[in-house]
């Protein structure tokens, strides 16, 4: 019997171990299923449904993706050529984007009148002093260039005049009077040239608005032809009304503004006034 104990604790003793070792071999399967069920819990929470309706391209290879670049780099040159394009009137009405701006149509019951006979200082200061006449805007008309600046046009490669644009009420004066004060405010028989002011923006023109305005034009410049006024015949164009760009704000009321202290004011204005009696 004693020697029977050892081998029975012996038999006990694997029995007990490979329990243990059943254990393990159970557990070992157990922990082992974690990472599959941790492989698949990403894929579920992965918010690819969400951002599916995204309008977002998918990445492309190196050799496509240029291409792509290529055209929104088109497409942006578009949209800034539509966005420098189109708010060219409001960019003309502002002062601090665009020096010059288009004359304003005139009111019920009013006429305009545009003339251009050398320094339109001059003949402004002329013009606003006739009765029935309402606005004189000084500018240039006849160019072919948008929005002239005043060092523009005196550069003499714009085709522009200068101009000045009367606001008038023909039931108190005619543009036919206008034009027989026009004629006696110029020498209208010196091409390009109104005393020292030389070129082609100081050039003698009447600028018609209207049929009638043109026929008035013609039947005035031929009857100052046969007055004797000037021993020479007027070189004065007759021109169709174009564009009217109004002159930057220095060169309005220039008379008024500068009498007392601009030389050109005191030695040609001043003197043509007093010799029309208007001063």
């Amino acid at each position: 019997m004693k020697s029977d104990f050892p081998i029975f604790s012996l038999l006990l003793a694997m029995v007990v171990f490979l329990a243990a070792c059943g254990e393990e071999q159970k557990v070992v399967p157990d922990t082992g299923d974690a990472p599959a069920v941790e492989t698949t819990t990403p894929a579920a929470t992965t918010p690819s449904a969400p951002e599916a309706p995204k309008p977002e391209p998918a990445p492309k290879p190196a050799d496509e993706t240029g291409g792509e670049s290529a055209a929104k780099d088109g497409e942006k040159g578009d949209a800034d050529k539509k966005v420098a394009g189109a708010p060219a009137a409001a960019a003309v009405e502002s002062s601090e984007d665009v020096p010059m701006k288009k004359g304003k149509a005139v009111k019920e019951g009013q006429e305009l009148a545009t003339i251009g006979g050398g320094c339109f200082w001059c003949t402004e200061a002329v013009m606003e002093r006739l009765e029935g006449v309402s606005d004189v805007v000084s500018g240039y008309m006849g160019g072919h260039v948008e929005n002239p600046t005043y060092e523009q046009v005196c550069t003499k490669t714009t085709g522009h005049a200068e101009v000045i644009q009367v606001t008038f009420d023909p039931s108190v004066i005619s543009f036919a009077e206008i034009l027989d004060v026009f004629w006696q405010a110029h020498d209208p028989t010196t091409l390009n040239q109104q005393g020292a002011d030389r070129g082609p923006q100081y050039r003698s023109v009447i600028f018609y608005h209207s049929p009638e305005q043109k026929n008035v034009a013609i039947a005035s410049k031929k009857k100052l032809d046969g007055s004797g006024m000037y021993p020479d015949a007027a070189v004065t164009e007759i021109s169709e009304a174009s564009a009217f760009w109004v002159a930057e704000d220095d060169h309005q009321d220039f008379y008024r503004l500068n009498k007392d202290t601009n030389p050109y004011c005191r030695v040609v204005i001043s003197p043509k006034l007093k010799k029309l009696g208007m001063e």
